[in-house]
């Protein structure tokens, strides 16, 4: 298959939400790759343009983003990239999705402790949302639907505006 894989290093730009679906769990968050270069000319660090990619993690790998990732961690995230158009309300939208197959902390620029995990995906993110909820940590409004009790398919996942408008 001719698929494009890449490895990209960045931040974690928004609170991982997980999700429990009838194909398995799935992660996703937001992640901001900002390249710096240094100028010479002025003796300073500069900074280039922000590119910003939306990456799912399916399975345990899921499971594991949950309970390992937070906002502002720099990140390594390897997978495929996945880039979609469409026209939502009259405007075009432009995404850069990433379908990881790993996803770990920068550890150039920290430390991290590894915990293996043990039992299913429902299990560990169990185990990470009461470790969340013991810290007092709340996934953000604004991008959690409110609880129907309805479970979302992955394609209603997907249909949620996660670029912006290009043009």
């Amino acid at each position: 298959m001719n698929e494009t894989l890449l490895t990209v290093v960045g931040n974690v730009a928004t609170t991982p939400v997980y999700r429990e679906l009838p194909t398995g769990p799935v992660a996703r968050f937001r992640l901001a790759v900002t390249p710096r270069r240094f100028d010479a000319v002025q003796n300073t660090w500069v900074d280039g343009h922000t590119n910003f990619f939306t990456v799912w993690a399916k399975g345990m790998l899921g499971s594991n983003v949950q309970g390992s990732v937070s906002i502002g961690e720099p990140v390594i995230v390897q997978g495929r990239l996945k880039v979609r158009d469409e026209e939502r309300g009259g405007q075009h939208w432009t995404s850069a999705d990433i379908q990881a197959t790993s996803v770990g902390h920068d550890l150039s620029r920290g430390t991290s402790a590894f915990r293996r995990t043990r039992g299913t995906g429902q299990q560990a993110a169990q185990q990470a949302a009461q470790q969340a909820a013991q810290q007092g940590l709340q996934e953000p409004s604004f991008e959690i639907e409110p609880d129907t009790g309805a479970r979302q398919t992955e394609s209603e996942l997907v249909s949620e505006p996660v670029g912006g408008p290009v043009g």
